[in-house]
């Protein structure tokens, strides 16, 4: 199985160039299965249904989110009846929506599970121990599971990467929109990176017009973030799996 997940992809910029970028990227890699976090695709923070619409018909297969999965409030009703949109698994009970889901296409069976870690982050649950118990419930129907991993913190991704080592086929971290050079793959057959970066404008920071970023950091005032436009940048990994849910390689993507 080989799968393309994405970078997090902000406002219309990124879902712009995800439209003229996927079909010939998932054609030229022989993609079997393409996922993507889309927590800031609507106006750079959160989503909405039509935005998630969008990019599910674009040929993105599921959508991961994290923090910013409740920053438009129509998404509360809509993820109940899109199991193809997660938030993360470690919010309490009665939370709407899902963390997990099982994605079948063709031949192929991937489980998917989103978690959000808690350094410098909300107060979730556990999202190791969560993950233990998604891991071993996921597993009575696939031995292919990938996580997406929404932390801030490099060193709450690498422990969660060691911990989930040999457990699931792929750890992909997302969150700083950074993309990081720690591709690798874990004892165990477990493809890792602490973050896959972003989808959307280069010259900005982390998305948004660098000037309002900039501005709030001079000031300490608070002030509206705009999404940057300009030229954009797809950002994303490859990971191939094999038939035993091992991963066997992880390829950066930047175009």
């Amino acid at each position: 199985m080989r799968v393309l997940f994405i970078g997090d992809i902000i406002g219309r910029p990124g879902r712009d160039l995800v439209g003229e970028l996927l079909p010939s990227l998932k054609a030229e890699l022989g993609i079997d299965i393409c996922l993507a976090n889309g927590e800031n695709a609507a106006g750079g923070f959160g989503i909405t249904p039509a935005v998630c619409s969008e990019l599910l018909g674009l040929g993105i297969d599921l959508l991961t989110s994290g923090n910013h999965i409740w920053d438009k409030k129509e998404v509360e009703g809509y993820i109940q009846m899109e199991p193809r949109l997660l938030r993360p698994a470690n919010y309490p009970p009665g939370v709407p929506g899902g963390g997990t889901f099982i994605l079948e296409k063709k031949e192929h069976r991937l489980g998917v599970i989103n978690l959000s870690g808690r350094t410098f982050m909300g107060e979730l649950d556990c999202p190791f121990r969560v993950a233990e118990e998604a891991v071993s419930r996921l597993r009575q129907q696939t031995r292919t599971i990938l996580v997406d991993f929404h932390a801030e913190a490099t060193s709450e991704k690498r422990a969660f990467g060691w911990f989930m080592a040999g457990k699931v086929s792929a750890v992909i971290g997302t969150h700083t929109h950074v993309q990081t050079a720690d591709e690798q793959i874990l004892p165990g057959g477990t493809a890792y990176i602490t973050d896959v970066g972003m989808t959307g404008a280069r010259e900005s920071v982390i998305g948004i017009v660098k000037e309002d970023a900039i501005a709030r950091f001079l000031t300490q005032m608070p002030r509206k973030y705009g999404v940057a436009k300009g030229s954009p940048q797809f950002n994303g990994v490859v990971i191939d799996i094999d038939p035993n849910g091992q991963a066997i390689g992880i390829v950066r993507i930047n175009r």
